[in-house]
């Protein structure tokens, strides 16, 4: 395994210069036009993960609103939206509440969207992702989340909390989460363009998004490992956390390996502190005056 990251970062990174901007008749990849968003690749997250989260709501002021629903049963939902509100609240938040239904119809009441109109940041625990989109997409819920963004506040999630924020959600069949393109592939849109993956080398699948972009050669594939997350804001991203994030692109696609007598299309892996320019597709180089692009 450790050859073949080596082999795929070489190749990958000799590939970055090859990136060009897309041009104004193609899609435009990016984040939120105002706010943050938070994306992790689940396991376990950090303190220095939750420490940003909470400052980009705005610290010990912050008013979170944490959505379970991707867990599943009403209960047990319940109880993991709980938990995750204590523990915010022992860091230090000022308020942490859980939103949660199963139901549309609930989700475009006027009343249960009011926690939603004071929030500085909403939090999507993982689960299934589908089970989100099934009880909010393009509901009042889902606007008054967009709305928090819009207002400068942060917008996170871990594991299905990070697919559901992209445009395109992999592994979104209600079967299992091994189909990558299920009957479920469309997400929150928070990111534009982009589909995301979730614990990607701890669960060796480093290469799990290469079929989708062959399909949808003009989106871009973000994977993000355990215990790792992206800062998006507008037209970057950062990364944060203990391991790396695989962006597969397409443009990029000049160079191709052979593994077990298959085609493989490189990517390349970013890590902590690592900022990538997602309008134009390439690694964003800080030198100690000026950001300078490759």
């Amino acid at each position: 395994m450790k050859q073949n990251f080596l082999l795929l970062l070489t190749i990958s990174i000799l590939a970055i210069d090859e990136c060009v901007a897309q041009n104004g008749n193609e899609k435009i990849t990016q984040g939120p036009e105002k706010g943050s968003l938070l994306i992790a690749g689940g396991g376990k997250l950090g303190q220095d993960i939750w420490d940003k989260f909470i400052e980009l709501a705005g610290g010990s002021s912050a008013t979170i609103i944490i959505i379970p629903t991707a867990v599943g049963d009403d209960a047990t939902s319940r109880e993991v939206g709980e938990n995750t509100a204590r523990q915010l609240r022992k860091m230090g938040v000022a308020a942490a509440s859980v939103l949660h239904t199963s139901d549309k119809n609930e989700a475009n009441n006027e009343k249960f969207i009011e926690p939603l109109l004071q929030a500085t940041g909403i939090w999507f625990t993982g689960g299934r992702h589908w089970r989100l989109t099934d009880a909010y997409l393009n509901t009042k819920t889902h606007k008054e989340i967009q709305h928090v963004l819009d207002r400068g506040g942060v917008v996170g999630g871990t594991s299905a909390g990070a697919t559901i924020q992209g445009s395109f959600m992999v592994r979104g069949d209600t079967k299992n989460n091994f189909i990558m393109i299920g009957d479920h592939i469309e997400g929150m849109g928070f990111m534009k363009n982009v589909t995301i993956d979730q614990h990607v080398m701890k669960r060796n699948r480093q290469f799990d998004l290469t079929p989708v972009i062959e399909k949808y050669p003009e989106m871009l594939g973000i994977g993000i490992d355990e215990s790792t997350a992206i800062i998006v804001t507008k037209d970057r991203f950062e990364v944060i956390g203990e391991s790396y994030v695989a962006v597969h692109d397409a443009k990029a696609w000049k160079l191709e390996i052979k593994k077990e007598g298959k085609i493989i299309h490189p990517f390349f892996y970013l890590s902590k502190g690592q900022q990538y320019d997602l309008p134009n597709r390439v690694l964003i180089i800080k030198s100690a005056t000026t950001n300078t692009k490759e």
